[in-house]
């Protein structure tokens, strides 16, 4: 079976990307900042390997926040070792196999959101898990990223 590969830009098309093969994880954040950038009740990503990314175009960052300087759409946040694409950059929808796993900071959800129901939920940020042992680690190793 070929590796699935999924593109995606921004508004004007001046940033496109690709990621190639499953991300690592898909999650819902209601966080204050999420919801700001978002200009929505929620942020919908996912979050790939870095080496499974592509990109071109010119991009601008305010905060941990990536944006396109001519339209102002969100584009992929690259970091050290992964990149957060937002579900609704991607070309194709709605989006096959992309089913969030978890929500964040869902105090903030709104009330008229119910929480996904197979999907962990958070209280604020992600706690890492030691997945061999099922166990959550240490809350001071919080995940910042999402």
């Amino acid at each position: 079976m070929p590796e699935i590969a999924r593109t995606g830009s921004c508004l004007c098309g001046g940033v496109q990307f690709r990621v190639a093969g499953e991300p690592r994880r898909v999650g819902l954040c209601h966080c204050k900042d999420c919801r700001k950038t978002s200009g929505s009740a929620f942020h919908a990503y996912a979050v790939w390997p870095l080496q499974a990314f592509e990109a071109s175009g010119i991009t601008s960052t305010y905060g941990a926040r990536s944006f396109c300087p001519t339209c102002g759409s969100r584009v992929p946040l690259v970091g050290e070792e992964e990149v957060e694409v937002t579900i609704g950059s991607l070309d194709v929808a709605p989006t096959e196999g992309l089913v969030p796993e978890y929500e964040l900071w869902i105090g903030r959800r709104e009330s008229w959101l119910q929480a996904l129901p197979a999907a962990r939920q958070f209280e604020h940020d992600r706690v890492a898990v030691d997945t061999a042992a099922g166990n959550e680690i240490d809350p001071e190793l919080r995940q910042k990223s999402a």
